[in-house]
């Protein structure tokens, strides 16, 4: 209930600064502190919520969880071999960038059938490594309306999260969220940085006691 409400109230803000201000840095701050809240609430260290989530998907003991989120980003790597998807790790945080071009068709929500069994390995990994929660992160370049790019990275980050429900993750430790075309990893000044924008990241973090 915590999250739902979390969700309503902060997508109540960007609504009104849409409707304020039309200015893309502004709108596209406030889109994404949408990601920073809720993965915060699901992880923060206080947090009532946090305990929820523990419950539902376990804990990890504070000293263990680098030891861990090691053996979980050494697992993706395995898994992930050759087939596009970069793993980067922050901290104890992974994340997993699948390019726009190997997953989606242009314009499209449709996961790429020869991308489902990739997120088939993906499945595999979180569902043995389950103390952790999930945001999953859809992004456009800047091509077309941005009101389009908004709504096609949200249709796309919950694609994904529904394909891997249907691989038994469990839902309940994943969020989604549309980030459209306001956090590009590069400049959108060429067809080449358009198509390292136009991407799905799936963030993992540990829930720790």
């Amino acid at each position: 209930m915590k999250k739902l409400l979390l969700v309503c109230a902060v997508s109540a803000a960007i609504g009104l600064t849409g409707c304020a201000n039309s200015n893309n840095t502004q709108r596209g701050a406030a889109i994404g502190a949408v990601a920073g809240a809720i993965l915060g609430k699901a992880t923060g260290d206080h947090d009532k919520s946090r305990y929820a989530w523990g419950a539902v998907v376990g804990a990890i003991a504070g000293g263990a969880i680098g030891n861990y989120m090691d053996k979980q980003e050494e697992a993706l790597r395995e898994e992930l071999a050759d087939t596009g998807v970069d793993v980067v790790r922050e901290g104890d945080t992974l994340h997993l960038i699948m390019p726009g071009d190997i997953t989606f068709a242009t314009n499209s929500a449709a996961i790429s059938p020869n991308f489902n069994p990739v997120l088939q390995d993906v499945a595999l990994v979180l569902n043995e490594y389950e103390k952790t929660v999930l945001m999953i992160k859809g992004h456009t370049d800047d091509t077309g309306a941005e009101d389009y790019n908004q709504t096609l990275s949200e249709r796309r980050a919950n694609a994904v999260k529904n394909l891997l429900v249907s691989f038994n993750v469990n839902s309940q430790r994943i969020t989604t969220v549309g980030l459209g075309e306001y956090e590009p990893k590069v400049a959108n000044t060429s067809a080449e940085n358009r198509q390292q924008n136009r991407r799905v990241e799936l963030s993992i973090q540990p829930i720790s006691n």
